[in-house]
């Protein structure tokens, strides 16, 4: 099959190009007049989309999202790759029993390919090298409270010890950089509350820890959904000085800002929190600066009376946003990227971060692609979000770029507006 298009995101730009497909993959990008089977216009044909931070939930809590639902979503939104998270499924992946009754759940529901992280917890160091052997991509932790007690955190000793259990692999620990001495309550409906009882000290203060550990170690760490600005100066300093340590943040730290979160709605609640206006734009010069290994969504829907969003009660609420649909949007409403660096931040770093073979559009590698258009725009309404509920802090807002269609190693598996065929979607192993 040949696509074609003046605007094809090629690993050396965007440039008007033919992209060749035999089977499942990637044969060669051709010059834009070669003859072509689909001829896209202006249309943009990029890679698709990987997102490595997302929480499906399934088995166990899928009354909050499932393989089915997330990954329709995903497609909707030209995601071609997920990974999912260890915990808020019952078991949590913190053990090669339940990494295959994880994979086991997903057998036939999947409309894009799914990757699976393990966990780190107290007690499991030993479980760690087996699940890489079975296919988990890496591991996830926490350094304070998960929201969920049958998934542990972890202090800076297991930490150390779970980095060099697994430094040979190549594997990351992912880190959920928050510090219990610094988390104090808020309770009530105030947002502003919330925000001082997770203060940028809690993130500050423990990616230095996993940096001093990652050092000692040799292993690599990365930190997931980082929210203050501080911290990159941490990350900056672990670049320089060659050590394993990355960062991710997400379209919400990006897009939001506390000033203009009203009290009372706790779909905007997350952790750590969304932070002010202007650690928001040292963010943004944190993606200039290329400090960034990627931009995932940290989707983390759970059942809608777990928002509380009757009594508005921000302390009580889960705190978790629902964005896997609109994380290509969103960034591009910005006004901020470039199409080439979208491609680096949302497909290229984060295929990086999980150690797999997506995210550009290169001989060999697995034929996904979004095809979407930049000068259309939408607005959020339920009709057209795919998740399982329909709750979003992006509920109304009007967004720029509207996919078209979605393949998933050279299949179309979304077309304007609804999926195609069947669920094709494998289990990406490690």
């Amino acid at each position: 099959m040949i696509l074609r298009s003046r605007r094809v995101v090629a690993p050396d730009g965007v440039r008007a190009a033919t992209v060749h497909i035999d089977g499942e993959r990637f044969a060669h990008i051709g010059e834009h007049d070669e003859p072509c089977d689909i001829d896209y216009g202006d249309l943009v044909i990029m890679p698709g989309l990987v997102d490595s931070h997302v929480h499906v939930n399934e088995p166990g809590r899928t009354e909050w999202e499932g393989f089915e639902s997330a990954t329709r979503a995903a497609a909707a939104g030209g995601v071609t790759t997920i990974v999912d998270m260890p915990l808020n499924s019952i078991p949590p992946t913190t053990s090669v029993e339940a990494l295959l009754t994880k994979a086991e759940a997903m057998l036939g529901k999947c409309w894009v390919d799914v990757g699976l992280w393990g966990g780190a917890v107290p007690d499991n160091t030993s479980h760690l090298v087996p699940m890489l052997r079975e296919g988990a991509l890496g591991f996830k932790c926490f350094l304070v409270d998960s929201g969920v007690p049958e998934f542990g955190f972890i202090g800076p000793f297991v930490l150390e010890a779970a980095l060099r259990a697994i430094r040979d692999s190549g594997a990351p620990l992912l880190v959920h950089a928050e510090l219990p001495r610094y988390i104090g309550s808020a309770a009530g409906a105030s947002y502003r509350a919330y925000l001082q009882s997770r203060p940028p000290e809690a993130e500050d203060a423990a990616i230095d820890v996993v940096c001093g550990a990652a050092k000692r170690s040799g292993g690599r760490a990365h930190i997931v959904h980082l929210s203050s600005a501080a911290g990159l100066e941490i990350i900056a300093r672990a670049r320089d000085g060659h050590v394993g340590l990355t960062a991710e943040t997400t379209p919400h730290y990006l897009h939001f800002e506390a000033e203009t979160i009203p009290d009372g709605a706790p779909q905007f609640k997350c952790a750590p929190p969304i932070r002010e206006h202007a650690n928001r734009e040292r963010l943004w010069r944190g993606v200039g600066d290329e400090l960034f290994a990627g931009i995932v969504s940290d989707h983390s829907p759970c059942a809608p009376e777990l928002k509380h969003l009757g009594d508005g009660d921000v302390e009580r609420a889960w705190g978790g946003i629902s964005s896997l649909q609109f994380g290509l949007p969103i960034l591009w409403s910005s006004g901020r990227l470039t199409l080439e660096r979208i491609a680096r931040l949302m497909c290229e770093g984060p295929a990086a971060i999980a150690g797999i073979q997506k995210g550009a559009i290169r001989p060999g590698f697995d034929a996904d692609l979004v095809v979407w258009s930049p000068e259309e725009s939408f607005v959020v309404t339920p009709a057209i979000v795919e998740h399982r509920h329909k709750i979003t802090p992006y509920a109304g807002e009007r967004l720029r770029g509207v996919v078209k269609a979605t393949y998933l190693r050279g299949r179309k598996v979304w077309q304007d507006g609804r999926t195609i065929s069947s669920p094709s979607g494998q289990w990406i192993r490690g």
